[in-house]
Formats: structure tokens, C-alpha cells, sequence
């Protein structure tokens, strides 16, 4: 048994009480509990699971009526065989152990099996299945946030160290941008709910903010690291589909970078840390005053090669130009060779168009003389045609000329009756004729 510090003084009528030392009273309930228990084997769920370093792996081993937190160190985690992650249900194998220095039960554990998945997981799983068969995880109903964006909407809890994080992060980057908070509890039975009425807070800031405010083009949603169960109002199926319904794209950064949600997988984006969820949605104004900066060499350069372009084509018509005199110099010598010219060539000219004429004028005669003789050979068949046309002639082959009283030539039995007055034109005179009857041919 440990010794009892020699302390004076006891109270008059009582027993006086051994005092123990906080060191010796915390390996003498060490030896009672390996004396009692040691070894043990305990099955649970792996929750909060930390891996050192060193190789040392940190967890708690949970169950629905309590949790204990356990130790294994690399030796023992090396010859298990696979990687334990939060939600698996395992069966351990180890010894109780107080550590000393903060007074805190441990299961040191050396060795680990799987015994299925844990409950939580398990849920997790169903719920994620349930969700993405309906939809609200497709990649096509994912919005990228804005680059500039008005206003940005914060979710998260005040008294979360993950507050202070994107704080800094936004007022570093874009202290220009106004940021609207509304505040709900991340962990625990009401977390859920308050998530759910904070972002319908920004949701009807997002389509109708105050006289005067910026509108909200962008939610993020963020929270510090944590365990499965610590995390799981994250996972809220009525909190999902509050998120699917925002009208302004949802960036999630809850938990740390191997932490997932519910929430991760129906946000338009998700950020492995919640400083980068800040980066996400605040391009740094130093960032946009470089690209700015860069935008405008590029414009100097090209309104630079335009003015290039043009001076070197107002040097090539420079050039052309030269001097006035030597251009009016230049076009006195090319007056001067065509003057030289016409007067050389028009007599020329003239000759050859006196011998054209003269040739006209001879063609012109023979033309003539020929004119009338042809003319009366033309003259005199016109009339032997003409003469043949005479109707008269025909009437003396013996023909005649029937017309009716209305003086229409009559060409067809058809339409005469008996009794009809018919008139014959013939070579010498007129007959008149009375139908009697008739025939056709």
C-alpha cells in the first residue's frame, strides 16, 4: 500500500483520514482496476480517431450507453492489418490504465478486429444512398460561386473557433466585401434546427435585402473539426434539402479535410477547411489588383503596336511624298513627253483618217448606183406577189363568194336553214340565192 503523507492535525472525535498524493492515488486505482479487469476486450464504435505522428493512434470506443477513450501505440497499430476509421465497429483487446498526468480512464489497447460497421455509419450510409438516388448530389445541379460576389452569407456558430478563422480570412482578403452572419449552434439536439432557421434567415436576405444592402450571392456554411457523432446535425436530412432549396450557391466547410458530411455532398461546393471555404468564395483583392494590373499591360501593349502599326504606315506615305518640288518636277518631264507625243503623232492621225474617209466615199458610190436597180427588182416582185393575192382572181377560176344578209362569209352548211337569203359574189357581178337544201359532204 502507498504511504500516507505525515500531515499534523486531527479533527477531535473523528478518525483521522489517510491523505493521499494526486500521483499515488492515481496508480493505486490503476493497479485496483488491472487487478479487477485487466486483460479486457471491449467492442464499440471508433469515434474521434487521431493519428500521431509517432504512429500512435487516439480514439474513443463508444457505444449508446457510454464511451471510454483508448491508446494504441505504433507497435500494437502496425500488426492489426488495416486502417480503422471513425464509424467502424471493432472488438479490442488491451488493459485499463489511468494516465496520470491528467487523471483520464484509458484502454490501452494491443490488438483490434473489425466487427462490422458502426450505427452511425451504417445511418450515414442509408441516408446518403436515399439522398443521391433522388437526386440532390448531382453534379449538374452544382453552382460555381461568383468570383466578385456583393455579399457573402455566413453560417456558423458564435462561439466556434471556426468563426474567427473565416473572419480573419475574408477581412485579409476582401475587407471591401460586407459579410452577413447568422449565428446557430453545431453540435447537439438543436443544432439542426437552428442551422435550418439560420439559412432561411439568408435565404430571405438573399431575394430581398434591406433598403440600401448589398444581395447575397453566396452562402458559406462552416464548422470546426470533430468526431462522427459531433458532426452528424451536419447530416439532418431536413437540413439537406434546406440546403438543395437555396436560391445562391452553398460552399460547405465543415470539419477538417477528412471529415464528410451530408452537407459536403449537397453543397454546391465543398472546402476541406473552413479557412478554405473562405478562400473559395473571396478572391484577395491583391489577386484582382494583379489581374487588373496584368490587363492593363495588355492593353498598353496593343494600343502601343497600333500606334506602331500606323506611324510606320504614315512613314511609308511619307516616303512616297517626298518633296512637292520634285513631285512638280516629276509631272512637268510626263507633260512634256506627251506633248512631244500628240504633236508627232496627230499628223499621222489625220492621213490615215483622210484615206479611211476617201475609201467610205468610194464604197458609198458604188452603193448608190446599185440602190435603185435593186430596188426596182424588189418593187416588181412585191407586185407579182401582190397580184397573186387578188381575190378577184380566184372568183375567175370559177369560185364564189357566199355571204348571209349580214354580210358574214358563209363557210359551212352548218347553220343555214331552208329558205335562207344567201349573196354570191362572183368574177362579173352579185347573185342572189335562196337556200333550198342541204347537204353535207
Amino acid at each position: 500500500m502507498p504511504e500516507a503523507l505525515g500531515l499534523p492535525g486531527q479533527v477531535s472525535g473523528q478518525v483521522s483520514a489517510q491523505v493521499w498524493g494526486v500521483g499515488q492515488l492515481c496508480r493505486a486505482a490503476a493497479d485496483a482496476l488491472a487487478a479487477r479487469f485487466n486483460p479486457v476486450a471491449v467492442t464499440g464504435e471508433v469515434s474521434g480517431l487521431s493519428l500521431a505522428a509517432s504512429g500512435h493512434c487516439y480514439f474513443s470506443l463508444k457505444d449508446a450507453q457510454g464511451q471510454i477513450r483508448c491508446a494504441m501505440f505504433r507497435r500494437s497499430a502496425l500488426l492489426i492489418g488495416f486502417q480503422p476509421r471513425d464509424g467502424d465497429r471493432v472488438v479490442v483487446q488491451g488493459r485499463l490504465a489511468i494516465y496520470e498526468l491528467r487523471g483520464d480512464l484509458q484502454l490501452v489497447v494491443e490488438s483490434m478486429t473489425r466487427a462490422g460497421v458502426g450505427t452511425l455509419l451504417e445511418q450515414f450510409m442509408l441516408l446518403k444512398n436515399r439522398l443521391q438516388v433522388e437526386g440532390l448530389f448531382d453534379a449538374a445541379r452544382k453552382r460555381p460561386p461568383p468570383s466578385a460576389p456583393r455579399a457573402i452569407g455566413l453560417l456558423t456558430s458564435l462561439n466556434a473557433a471556426a468563426l474567427h478563422d473565416v473572419a480573419s480570412a475574408l477581412a485579409r482578403r476582401v475587407p471591401h466585401i460586407p459579410v452577413v452572419l447568422a449565428a446557430a449552434a453545431v453540435q447537439g439536439t438543436t443544432a439542426a434546427s437552428e442551422l435550418m432557421a439560420g439559412l432561411r434567415s439568408l435565404y430571405a436576405y438573399c431575394l430581398a435585402p434591406p433598403p440600401g444592402a448589398p444581395r447575397i450571392d453566396v452562402i458559406v456554411v462552416v464548422r470546426g473539426g470533430g468526431a462522427l457523432e459531433d458532426l452528424w446535425c451536419f447530416n439532418d436530412e431536413a437540413l439537406v434539402r434546406t440546403i438543395a432549396q437555396s436560391p445562391v450557391p452553398v460552399v460547405s466547410g465543415v470539419g477538417h479535410e477528412t471529415d464528410f458530411t451530408l452537407t459536403d455532398f449537397v453543397a454546391d461546393l465543398r472546402a476541406p477547411t473552413p479557412t478554405a471555404a473562405a478562400e473559395l468564395v473571396a478572391v484577395a483583392r491583391a489577386d484582382m489588383q494583379q489581374h487588373l494590373g496584368a490587363l492593363g499591360e495588355r492593353i498598353g501593349r496593343a494600343v502601343q503596336r497600333v500606334c506602331d502599326e500606323h506611324q510606320q504606315r504614315l512613314d511609308r506615305v511619307t516616303s512616297r511624298l517626298g518633296r512637292p518640288s520634285q513631285s512638280v518636277a516629276h509631272h512637268r518631264l510626263q507633260w512634256a513627253a506627251l506633248a512631244q507625243r500628240l504633236q508627232s503623232s496627230w499628223p499621222q492621225h489625220v492621213q490615215a483618217a483622210r484615206l479611211q474617209c476617201q475609201a467610205l466615199l468610194q464604197r458609198l458610190d458604188r452603193v448608190m448606183a446599185h440602190v435603185p436597180q435593186q430596188t426596182g427588182q424588189r418593187l416588181a416582185q412585191a407586185e407579182i406577189r401582190l397580184r397573186l393575192l387578188d381575190p378577184r382572181l380566184v372568183l375567175q377560176r370559177g369560185y364564189a363568194w357566199l355571204s348571209d344578209a349580214d354580210h358574214h362569209a358563209v363557210t359551212s352548211v352548218e347553220g343555214l336553214h331552208t329558205g335562207q337569203w344567201l349573196q354570191a359574189t362572183l368574177a362579173d357581178g352579185e347573185v342572189e340565192l335562196q337556200v333550198q337544201q342541204t347537204r353535207g359532204i
